[in-house]
């Protein structure tokens, strides 16, 4: 599913091939995508210029000349692409917008079609429509502290709560706790202004290092955890190297996986002392 850093990446291309362009046409190959009728998308984009591009979590904006949004989020699947020719269009190209006078066509793409396009009036609106919290490259540690200290909950699902921060998914919230040394099941309230503080900077590190490499996880550093998601997902034993199921930091620990809140969830045993696991 793409997370921020998959959105964010999204939102540098589309403000490399859309911005200072004019939509001249709306093509919907596939209605199911659309969160606003038919006419009322054509209406709202036809003519209108893209003048920036921003980003809530994982939402991706299009900014427009009346100061209105085109709203893009991705679902399971979903993704942007650029062609020139109709014969070109990626597969499962749902909606295209013509931009002039590039001459180039914004797809949008999604195999699942779990991917949602809207109009908004304004960021902010659509934030509070939505129930979002602040975007997780935003957010302060004290921000972060207040919301978690009022918890009982299990810091896991809390971070996956896009009410309490908007951006953050499941992998990354699996990095986030490994790369802060915390238990997934540790309640928010439990946590130190020390230990947020900790849990913060780990946020930041997680997102900017995985935008710093476009998303592909293979080029993270070998100190992430994820390589030991990839080695698992990979029906264990096609990866790479068997030592990925491994924690990087000791390397004779076993990297468990159980489930929080419903949701595969992977922890080094040794780093992330809390809660017996189940």
């Amino acid at each position: 599913m793409p997370e921020l850093p998959e959105v964010e990446t999204y939102r540098r291309f589309i403000a490399e091939v859309a911005v200072g362009q004019t939509i001249a046409a709306v093509q919907i190959n596939d209605a199911h995508v659309l969160a606003v009728a038919e006419d009322e998308l054509r209406a709202g984009l036809l003519g209108r210029t893209v003048t920036g591009t921003s980003r809530l979590g994982k939402n991706c904006f299009l900014e427009l000349d009346n100061g209105r949004l085109l709203v893009l989020h991705f679902g399971m699947t979903g993704g942007v692409d650029a062609y020139r020719d109709t014969a070109d269009a990626p597969r499962f190209t749902r909606v295209a917008w013509q931009l002039e006078p590039s001459g180039l066509h914004l797809a949008f793409v999604d195999p699942r079609k779990f991917g949602r396009i809207r109009l908004a009036d304004s960021a902010e609106a659509y934030q509070k429509a939505k129930k979002l919290g602040p975007d997780a490259l935003i957010i302060t540690a004290a921000e972060l502290h207040q919301k978690l200290s009022r918890r009982q909950v299990a810091v896991k699902p809390l971070l996956l709560d896009q009410g309490l921060t908007a951006g953050l998914g499941n992998w990354i919230v699996d990095e986030v706790l490994f790369q802060a040394r915390l238990h997934p099941e540790r309640p928010g309230s439990s946590l130190t202004e020390a230990e947020t503080t900790v849990l913060h900077a780990a946020i930041q590190l997680v997102l900017t290092t995985a935008i710093r490499h476009e998303a592909n996880y293979r080029h993270f550093p070998a100190s992430f955890l994820i390589h030991a998601r990839e080695w698992d997902e990979a029906a264990h034993g096609s990866a790479s190297s068997d030592a990925h199921k491994f924690c990087p930091r000791h390397p004779k620990t076993v990297i468990d996986k159980y489930y929080v809140g419903g949701r595969a969830t992977y922890v080094c045993g040794v780093c992330q002392p809390g809660p017996l696991l189940k």
